[in-house]
């Protein structure tokens, strides 16, 4: 999967991350270019959530500079703030859409937040980007409560795309999803990157994802980012804590299911 262009998306350069005494993130510098995926990847307490957290604007650094299409975010006033949000979406990890609302009243939450738009439009904009989610059409109808985990997954990035976001953020995926449904959530995210010209970038655990749906895997630890590379070559990296992630059964049997394919 290459990547066609070396425009920087997101620039993050000497962050420094801590809560009291406990120092989360040292010196850390990272690069995602425009039309990658890339994921975060750690041990447990490594700071990829945080990592993201801050990118986001969710949270404010101790120190550093992040950058968002070439815009400084650490400091960034609360109108630009909302502006810039408008160029990205956001999948949380257990969805988080809102129970007493369906599917399509979900999408239409930010098209409502951020626009003008006659309700008429923001429902079939909505309808929209519920098939793009690869959704049935009366699911949009439903309330989370009546989907099933996979289903759910797919409301959620539904509501993420509802304003053409350029950019693309997603915290564990495929988590809590069976085998099936996650390798077609993770052909999902690939076909969407390549047809809408997405970038994306996520945290995650899962070794197959890592495998089928990344361009480049940051691996996080001591504070900072220890490696950054396509899978091939960061499963080769010679640092003890990646070879440890990397080396597990897991890890060696994920890498044995991507030859065996191949």
């Amino acid at each position: 999967m290459a990547v066609d262009t070396a425009e920087t998306v997101i620039a993050v350069r000497e962050l420094r991350t801590q809560f009291g005494a406990t120092l989360i993130h040292d010196h850390l510098d990272l690069d995602i270019q425009r039309g990658e995926i890339v994921a975060l990847v750690g041990g447990s307490g490594s700071g990829k959530t945080t990592l993201l957290r801050a990118i986001i604007m969710l949270l404010k650094p101790t120190a550093g500079s992040i950058r968002l299409f070439e815009q400084e975010i650490i400091g960034i006033g609360e109108n630009a703030a909302f502006r810039l949000r408008r160029r990205f979406g956001m999948l949380f990890q257990q969805g988080a859409l809102f129970s007493s609302l369906t599917v399509r009243e979900n999408v239409a939450v930010p098209l409502r937040e951020h626009t003008r738009l006659p309700l008429q439009q923001i429902a079939e904009i909505a309808d929209l980007k519920i098939a793009l989610a690869g959704l049935p059409a009366d699911a949009g109808d439903k309330l989370p409560r009546q989907l099933s985990g996979g289903m759910l997954k797919r409301a959620a990035l539904a509501r993420a795309l509802a304003l053409d976001p350029a950019l693309l953020f997603l915290d564990e995926p495929t988590a809590g999803l069976d085998p099936v449904s996650a390798g077609a959530f993770d052909e999902l995210v690939v076909q969407l990157k390549q047809s809408l010209g997405l970038t994306v970038v996520m945290v995650t655990h899962d070794l197959d994802t890592l495998w089928s749906a990344t361009d480049r895997v940051a691996f996080l630890g001591e504070q900072r980012v220890i490696g950054y590379a396509p899978m091939r070559e960061l499963t080769q990296a010679e640092h003890p804590l990646i070879q440890a992630y990397f080396e597990g059964p897991r890890g060696r049997a994920a890498r044995g299911q991507v030859c065996t394919v191949k």
